[in-house]
């Protein structure tokens, strides 16, 4: 057969390596480089991720696609500290004895908050798929958690619709960080980036046949026959990985959207580190990014010569005007640093980075065929109720054995 591959993100790049060699397959990525989300810069001699990333030990299709590439030896488990900015004070809460010395909550409800996170891997989150985070919280921990602890982590990952998000993403975000020792999370990071990840796929890929065609973006997906024209060249078969309304316009097809937010991502050096040695610094305080992530308090300086930070924010719509320089400004005055002391900072912005799990959406999720096309991404099964980029490939490697299975002759 010959089937067309929409967009090079993880799931793409994970389908067209599972289909090509038995077919071929032409994928199609309107950006310069591949890996979607997964992209990265090339800064000097080295490469960091345009957004943050790691990977878990529980992500099994994740870790066998890296021992497949031959890339277990670059795998590196570090560990991630996590800190609370409040009222312009950063608080690290990695230690149980930083936690215990929190002053933003009592003995009381840390010790609820503990007994949640232990509890949060039994718990079965389709069952919570209907209740919403809020009412979860102030049910099982009281007004005061959520008020000065968990509302404002949601309002600054979702916004307006923070009131709309499961106690299913909620209860699955915690599980998911609950491996912790006295260090912090233990994380997985590739050594020189993931960026050497998306080369493999990319390399696995064309060296069986599949055709990567960058800077290609596609302008229409259209039903021929019994088959399909994407930019007027026929294809028997398409796999789409481009949010499913996104792919409805294309298609002219009816099917159901998911609600999906925007991420603008700056990523910027300086010589010294400002976050007290802490990885992941939520911010309670008002500003233009919800988080401040110190990748070189996670990752060896000595892979970078210079101190790399985040400032992850989300949003719904169009970014202000001025963006960029806001989140700078703000972030250089927050931290006292001067801008001259920021080597370089670049920002990536992405409409639909991922979708916002409101209650419901378990039962909502398009079904990997939906009116003769493929679909799998951030919006498939594996994804819910929380993103990874193990979800991807399962649903890449799913999609691909779906195509295999409805074409068995072909």
């Amino acid at each position: 057969m010959k089937i067309c591959v929409v967009g090079g993100g993880l799931s793409g790049l994970v389908s067209a390596l599972e289909l090509a060699g038995m077919h071929q397959v032409d994928l199609y990525e309107q950006r310069p480089i591949p890996g979607g989300c997964l992209g990265s810069y090339r800064i000097g001699d080295y490469w960091i991720e345009e957004y943050y990333h790691h990977c878990f030990a529980g992500d099994t299709s994740l870790l066998g696609l890296f021992d497949k590439l031959q890339m277990t030896d670059r795998l590196e488990w570090l560990h991630g500290s996590t800190g609370y900015y409040v009222d312009g004070v950063i608080h690290p809460l990695t230690a149980l004895t930083e936690i215990l010395r929190y002053p933003h909550l009592t003995f009381l409800e840390k010790a609820r908050l503990g007994l949640l996170t232990l509890r949060s891997r039994r718990l079965d989150v389709a069952a919570l798929d209907e209740i919403t985070a809020k009412d979860f919280i102030l049910d099982n921990l009281g007004p005061g958690i959520y008020t000065s602890f968990f509302e404002p982590l949601l309002k600054s990952k979702f916004g307006e619709r923070r009131d709309e998000v499961s106690a299913a993403w909620l209860i699955s975000r915690i599980a998911i960080r609950s491996d912790r020792g006295a260090g912090g999370e233990r994380l997985g990071y590739l050594r020189g980036g993931f960026q050497h990840f998306v080369a493999r796929l990319e390399e696995e890929a064309t060296g069986q046949g599949a055709s990567i065609m960058l800077d290609s973006p596609v302008e229409e997906i259209r039903r021929a026959g019994d088959g399909w024209l994407v930019n007027s060249e026929a294809y028997d078969c398409v796999v789409s990985t481009l949010p499913p309304q996104v792919t409805a316009d294309l298609a002219g097809l009816d099917i159901a959207p998911v609600p999906y937010q925007g991420a603008a991502c700056m990523t910027l050096a300086l010589d010294r580190d400002v976050t007290n040695g802490i990885y992941w610094l939520n911010m309670k305080d008002a500003a233009p990014y919800g988080a401040v992530v110190s990748h070189t308090n996670f990752a060896p300086l000595a892979w970078y010569g210079e101190h790399i930070v985040y400032l992850a924010s989300y949003f719904a719509g169009k970014l202000p005007e001025g963006f960029e320089q806001s989140m700078l400004n703000d972030f250089c005055r927050r931290f006292s640093v001067s801008e001259k002391e920021v080597h370089w900072h670049r920002l990536a912005v992405d409409p639909y980075a991922g979708p916002v799990y409101t209650t419901g959406l378990r039962n909502r999720l398009p079904a990997y065929e939906e009116r003769g096309l493929f679909l799998a991404g951030m919006f498939s099964p594996p994804n819910y109720p929380e993103r990874s980029m193990n979800g991807s490939v399962v649903a890449g490697q799913e999609v691909a054995r779906r195509v295999l299975a409805r074409y068995p002759d072909a």
